[in-house]
């Protein structure tokens, strides 16, 4: 049964954003927990709540707020239009009935193509990333650590992503070993300069599968910043521009561009624009998707994941890209991995 009369999960959201906005101390938080913590609850509440079962099954819920919960979809509040910090979320339950209803686009899913390690600020080891990519059925994921110019994720310097590179190389071989069919590709999170200069030399970027850039600084600027997309897109280091408004849930509202030019740039160079499956990015969201769509730009699906499980985080991503309707010969992951390193060398 599917909620259809009733709040969603992202109502939901939205309303226990508000409630923390108007609580304080460990309530705040608690009410802060639940609200993101919506966002991925697999099904809907007001499902659980019509079959009967307890509320606090989903993550983030105890007595207190499951009482609240049951009120709000007793009684819908009117106006929960969230405003623009917290628009444009998809939820997990949401992206995956997109999915169930097009089953070929998971059978299409290659690999994840955005993850870090124990490298810089993720919490495992390439090889458990690359279990978990191989227990997923996928062909490939793309390992892709923060470089040097973002310390505060103990980014990579030269020497550390080449060492790095040994440890790739040595995983891929043990796969074979066993007779898993499964590629670990070397990749990158170049950390771009507010100019669009990438941290790196050149040399090194050149030894990888892809490199995928991003901007981590001078997020938070109100004017137009078109101009610095189109540097970094036309960096011949760069393969796909990550996570590109840079916008947070409930904390950041990211850049503003020119989007349709940004995205028409891209496409003239060939390259890809991410969708950033990670819950509380989920960058580039639906109206710029759309956007994307209709300029002819290639889009890359990445999970951020800084742990193995997180990797289900793709299905925020590839919902996204149901939902707008990209075609799916634009869509990097359905690529087979000898024409996805193709791809990115043609750069």
């Amino acid at each position: 049964m599917i909620a259809t009369d009733t709040l969603d999960n992202a109502a939901i959201a939205e309303l226990l954003a508000r409630e923390a906005e108007n609580a304080e101390g460990h309530r705040e938080m608690a009410f802060k927990r639940a609200s993101r913590e919506a966002f991925l609850w697999a099904e809907e509440a007001a499902d659980l709540k019509a079959a009967g079962r307890s509320l606090t099954e989903l993550d983030g819920v105890g007595p207190s707020i499951a009482r609240r919960i049951h009120q709000w979809i007793d009684s819908p509040p009117e106006g929960i239009e969230p405003p623009e910090l917290r628009a444009e979320f998809l939820t997990m339950a949401r992206a995956r009935r997109a999915l169930d209803k097009q089953p070929k686009w998971r059978a299409q899913l290659r690999g994840d193509l955005q993850m870090h390690t124990q490298w810089s600020d993720g919490s495992g080891t390439v090889l458990e990333m690359a279990n978990e990519g191989a227990s997923r059925g996928y062909e490939y994921i793309s390992v892709t650590d923060h470089t040097k110019g973002l310390k505060i994720a103990n980014g990579l310097d030269e020497k550390r992503l080449r060492a790095q590179g040994k440890e790739i190389a040595k995983v891929n071989r043990e796969l074979k070993t066993k007779g898993v069919s499964f590629t670990v590709l070397r990749s990158t999170e170049v950390n771009l300069s507010p100019s669009g200069e990438v941290d790196m030399d050149a040399d090194a970027l050149d030894e990888l599968d892809l490199v995928l850039g991003s901007f981590h600084s001078a997020l938070r600027k109100t004017d137009d910043q078109t101009q610095r997309y189109i540097a970094a897109l036309r960096n011949p280091n760069l393969d796909t521009l990550g996570h590109p408004k840079g916008r947070v849930f409930n904390y950041r509202l990211g850049l503003s561009a020119d989007w349709a030019r940004v995205f028409s740039e891209a496409a003239r160079l060939d390259k890809a624009v991410e969708i950033d499956g990670y819950a509380d990015r989920q960058d580039l969201k639906l109206s710029l998707l759309k956007i994307a769509k209709r300029e002819g730009c290639r889009i890359s699906l990445g999970t951020d994941a800084h742990h193995p499980w997180q990797l289900s985080y793709i299905d925020l991503a590839l919902g996204a890209a149901c939902l707008a309707k990209i075609p799916t010969d634009r869509i990097l992951n359905f690529l087979p991995v000898h024409d996805l390193k193709s791809w990115a060398h043609s750069h």
